[in-house]
């Protein structure tokens, strides 16, 4: 085991064809012998450059459509055997196994099939075995062997070989090494991930999760939290794969806030009509549709103003000049949409601190997917929270029904609850929140908080009535007692959407019937801690 050891032969075999040609002319000017297998040895070829084919080393031909063909002594002895001790070296002697200094290897592309939609059958026939194993075998033995699986380490690797007169140093492959097993154990990952969901294992024996390194973070949510963003590879829209135009590096804060904001926004199909978020510190501060967008993040805005401050804005629809140069009247920290225009990058190019964000469009509320929480010791796993009621499956409790703006606005307000922190309280009135209650220990206490927001803003506005009057509230879980309920009225509102199922339901519709309040359950709740 040498400190720096020299490049002589590399055995290349890549799916990913991006910069193989250049590397492989790279290598070969560097005096590096070349050994690959079918595709890559035809491009390397292609490329003028003279290559020996790993059949030919082994003395074995591609088999059974080339499931097999690195899965052999003379490969795997080549890449495993240290070349400082002595029984290894006399094996390699006795078998005719010649060393192999680099492996450069990049897997069958087992994510992108899955993402694509594939049977099952194409996805099992896109699960990688040899390139796996050659890249384990040679990370193991990294103290003699250089290994690179990820095309952007290709130019690190020749100024490597460069500054070393034609080697590696230890360091920079044990570096290499663990890039290579965190990318094998990546991809193991994504396929029993799948294998999973394909034969219907909602909680099988072990799971694995794995990302890739998006961005290092200045800190975490504090200073003196050391922080990274890792991004999954799902096509799913939002701030994991949106680009930014302009502004500072996200933080981690930034990029939390974001995605609670874009999530929330989602919730509102924009054919419905033009629709505005606004959140701080993941609970949102103002949601409204409006006639234009323009119009919505007015409404949304005139919920909370002091809290929109230094927020996060989601749209549901491109961002305009009109809408961005209201935006542009107070500090926010980031804008995120499903595309902008050119008046409205202009207008935001003179705020050189506010990130703008787009998207190719807007997240589906009800794909499919799984959210993970750390605990001390382990992991809890759960399906996202797509649960999705409509007018038709409302069960009406009061003597009064609900009319068709009040049905209206108790869906709006149940698809803004779903992303309040529990306790949650939300009022709406016309589509657009009035008062919003978040995180409390007491539903009641939420109840009254987003009441004494709603009078604060109507003081504000110089309005002469809180805006929760005339309203209609949603609350995420069922009220225990009567009492938040009689606080909502109090506040004004005249109408009620919640899960019911309290051992208490009959009190809390008498109170409701006696309050002349209209109030549907729903059968459903949303918790979010």
């Amino acid at each position: 085991m040498t400190e720096m050891t020299p490049i002589r032969r590399a055995l290349i075999s890549v799916s990913d064809k991006t910069g193989l040609a250049d590397l492989g002319k790279a290598l070969a000017e560097r005096g590096v012998e070349l050994l690959s297998t079918g595709g890559s040895a035809t491009a390397l070829r292609e490329a003028g450059l003279e290559v020996r084919d790993v059949a030919d080393l082994t003395g074995f031909p591609e088999m059974m459509d080339g499931r097999v063909k690195t899965l052999h002594p003379k490969v795997h002895g080549g890449l495993l055997a240290l070349r400082g001790n002595p029984e290894h070296i006399a094996a390699m002697e006795d078998h005719e196994i010649a060393p192999i200094d680099l492996l450069v290897v990049n897997l069958y592309p087992f994510e992108e099939t899955v993402a694509s939609g594939a049977d099952y059958e194409t996805c099992i026939e896109n699960i990688d075995i040899g390139g796996p194993a050659m890249i384990r075998a040679a990370a193991k033995n990294h103290g003699d062997v250089t290994v690179v699986v990820d095309v952007e380490d290709y130019e690190t690797l020749l100024t490597e070989m460069d500054e070393t007169g034609g080697g590696t140093t230890r360091v920079f492959r044990q570096r290499l090494a663990q890039i290579a097993y965190a990318r094998t154990g990546a991809y193991d990952a994504a396929v029993s991930t799948w294998m999973a969901g394909a034969v219907g294992m909602a909680a099988p024996r072990r799971r694995a999760f794995a990302g890739t390194l998006a961005q290092t973070l200045r800190y975490g949510e504090n200073p003196h939290q050391a922080a990274a963003f890792y991004i999954d590879g799902s096509d799913r829209p939002g701030v994991a794969n949106a680009v930014q135009h302009q502004g500072k590096e996200l933080s981690y804060n930034n990029i939390n806030d974001t995605d609670a904001a874009f999530e929330l926004v989602s919730e509102f199909d924009p054919r419905d009509g033009a629709t505005c978020a606004i959140i701080k510190h993941a609970n949102p501060c103002g949601v409204a549709r409006g006639a234009t967008l323009k119009e919505a993040y007015s409404r949304a805005y005139d919920c909370d103003r002091t809290s929109a401050f230094g927020g996060i804005i989601a749209l549901n629809q491109p961002l305009d000049g009109e809408t961005a140069e209201e935006i542009t009247r107070i500090f926010a920290e980031v804008v995120i949409a499903p595309g902008a225009d050119d008046d409205a990058r202009a207008i935001f190019a003179a705020k050189k601190n506010l990130r703008l964000l787009t998207t190719t469009g807007m997240a589906d509320p009800l794909a499919a997917a799984r959210t993970v929480r750390q605990v001390s010791g382990g992991y809890l796993v759960q399906d996202k929270d797509s649960g999705h009621i409509g007018p038709n499956e409302l069960t009406s409790v009061t003597k009064k029904s609900p009319t068709d703006q009040q049905l209206a606005d108790m869906l709006f307000a149940w698809k803004v609850a779903k992303h309040v922190k529990s306790n949650a309280i939300v009022y709406v009135k016309d589509g657009a929140t009035v008062g919003i209650g978040a995180g409390q220990m007491s539903r009641v206490d939420s109840t009254r908080i987003a009441a004494r927001k709603s009078q604060d803003m109507a003081d504000a506005l110089g309005l002469s009535a809180p805006l929760t009057h005339g309203s209609v509230v949603a609350s995420d879980a069922f009220f225990p007692f009567p009492d938040g309920l009689l606080a909502a009225a109090e506040a004004g509102a005249t109408a009620v959407i919640q899960p019911g199922g309290s051992m208490r339901d009959d009190e809390v519709v008498k109170a409701a019937d006696e309050a002349g309040l209209a109030m549907v359950f729903t059968g459903m709740r949303h918790f979010r801690h």
